[in-house]
């Protein structure tokens, strides 16, 4: 059976995600781009909510999301137009509600309040960002945790009528591969963030001289 160590997770996150940002910037009309990029939050959010599980300091962890964030806003708006905050501060919020939710006795109240968070502070991808990142958290390849996370997916489509974001729903396949090894050191994986916004907007620049 194919098994998948968390390296070659982190390589198809970014990977699914840099196609989904090319079809944004190069290529808008071409749907394919977009179904192949909802592919990749979902991994980000079981990767994310590991490192909260095993980080061995998680000021440290928060402190570079929220440094990345930053760092990335402005060419999260060049590059992509972006209007929001972009994900790495889904991830730093999604972070910090994970970390808060470890008492037993508050844990779903933590994680409701974590999603209003998410809409009220308008970070990229809302309330459904940061439930994703809860159910992946306690991610099992059991029929009812297959159930939340259609049920979070359909909620998502009809309450907000985000019907874009349904290919995520096949996602956790990916993570049922995964065999809990660290694989190789991975430093670089959310500096590809900002490095790739700055290359697709360096590239539609060139282009736009060009022509």
């Amino acid at each position: 059976m194919l098994q998948l160590n968390n390296y070659q997770i982190k390589l198809l996150a970014a990977i699914f995600m840099a196609i989904d940002h090319v079809g944004i910037v190069f290529f808008p009309n071409i749907l394919i781009f977009r179904v192949i990029g909802r592919l990749s939050f979902p991994l980000f959010a079981w990767l994310l909510a590991q490192g909260e599980r095993y980080t061995r300091s998680f000021p440290r962890y928060l402190k570079r999301l929220v440094l990345l964030g930053l760092l990335s806003q402005p060419l999260y708006f060049l590059a992509l137009s972006g209007t929001k905050l972009n994900i790495l501060f889904t991830l730093s919020l999604g972070l910090i509600t994970l970390r808060l939710s470890r008492s037993r006795d508050y844990k779903y109240l933590i994680w409701v309040l974590g999603i209003v968070s998410a809409e009220l502070l308008h970070v990229e991808y809302g309330a459904y960002g940061v439930a994703a990142m809860c159910l992946l958290s306690i991610f099992t390849p059991s029929i009812n945790w297959w159930l939340a996370w259609i049920g979070l997916h359909l909620v998502d489509a009809i309450a907000v009528s985000n019907i874009f974001q349904l290919p995520a729903i096949v996602t956790p396949v990916f993570i049922h591969l995964a065999n809990q090894q660290r694989g190789s050191s991975a430093r670089w994986f959310y500096s590809f963030y900002p490095l790739h916004l700055l290359v697709l907007f360096l590239v539609f620049r060139l282009n736009q001289a060009r022509f």
